[in-house]
This record gives structure tokens, sequence and C-alpha cells, in this order.
């Protein structure tokens, strides 16, 4: 095997252990969501409002990375 390709090898196994954390991550997400964040839906306030919009300036900060929107538009 050459150096290269010793290279390459690690460089996957590194990549697919990030996609492992990256896809239990999405899991938990996903569940948070299910979950309505935490907050009743008969009983949400302004809190609740404000944390799941935080949550989703992160997401939305990811994705706009990857998609090449917003500020990362080519």
């Amino acid at each position: 095997m050459t150096k290269r390709q010793a290279n390459q090898q690690k460089s996957l196994q590194a990549f697919l252990a990030k996609k492992a954390e990256f896809d239990a991550l999405l899991a938990d997400l996903q569940r948070m969501s299910a979950d309505h964040f935490g907050a009743d839906p008969e009983d949400v306030l302004w809190g609740q409002v404000g944390n799941l919009e935080f949550y989703t300036e992160q997401m939305r900060r990811v994705t706009d990375a990857y998609f090449k929107r917003g500020e990362h538009a080519e």
C-alpha cells in the first residue's frame, strides 16, 4: 500500500466516524422535534420560541454552508 493509499484509508475511516456522529445527532434532533423540543403545545411561552429560533438558526448555518445559500452563496 502506498503512502497515499494509506492516507486515503485513514481519511475514509475518520470521515465515516464523523458521519456516524452526525447521523446520531440528526436522530437526536428528530426526537427533539417529535417531542416539541420539550415544550407542552398547550403552554408554549416566548422562551420556548427563542430556544427553537436558536436551534433553527444553527441548523440554517449548516444547511446554508452545504447548499451555498445566504452568506455562503457563490
